[in-house]
């Protein structure tokens, strides 16, 4: 068993470190709303890790796209995001209090943008597609979609520590760390986006 897809995806993913992501969109949830959130989450990691895996390919294919634009449109999103953390602001802006407590509203920061792109960027998407391309029969596929399990329960495990890592930070510690993490995903938007444009416009790398 080639065990280089889920070494590769383990460090690409990195759930430990989007804990202080998940402590910023999640900091004013209750303990139902927050679990709920982690088991989305996690599910959709093994969703978008499975799907990438089995219809990639296809997919990028039917609406014409290449992992260059992928890159530079999910590097986009990153930096969005990145922008919303350097103010220490949520992920989404809520009009008034009963939007506040909206579950689907709530719900949806699971998938966008704890899912996509931070745990399933560009990077880990085209990596699985790229493993799913190697895939020489049915079981190295199904070996691959497994590895997306193991990626769900790591991202559980270390979302659902996030609870005494917040305790422990308190609120001043948490905006600092939040300011700091945004400021590094902008760097690596940036990164994620110039890589795209250059693969798009070689004549930039010269």
């Amino acid at each position: 068993m080639d065990l280089k897809p889920l070494i590769t995806l383990l460090a690409i993913v990195n759930p430990l470190a989007i804990v202080p992501f998940f402590i910023h969109y999640t900091q004013d949830f209750n303990r139902a709303q927050r679990k709920h959130t982690i088991w989305m989450a996690s599910f959709s990691t093994f969703v978008v890790i499975a799907t990438c895996a089995i219809m990639g390919l296809d997919i990028l294919k039917f609406f014409g796209i290449s992992l260059a634009s992928f890159q530079v449109g999910g590097g986009l999103l990153l930096l969005t995001a990145a922008l919303s953390m350097l103010n220490a602001q949520p992920a989404e802006a809520k009009t008034n209090e009963e939007e506040l407590n909206i579950a689907a509203a709530r719900a949806s920061i699971a998938v966008v943008p704890l899912t996509i792109p931070l745990l399933t960027g560009p990077a880990s998407m085209s990596t699985v597609v790229i493993y799913a391309a190697k895939a020489t029969n049915f079981w190295q596929l199904a070996t691959l979609v497994g590895y997306g399990v193991v990626i769900a329960v790591a991202t559980f495990v270390c979302f659902s520590l996030a609870n005494p890592i917040a305790r422990f930070l308190g609120k001043t510690g948490i905006n600092v760390m939040t300011r700091l993490m945004g400021l590094i995903l902008a760097a690596l938007a940036v990164e994620v986006m110039s890589d795209g444009l250059i693969k798009l416009f070689p004549i930039l790398g010269k």
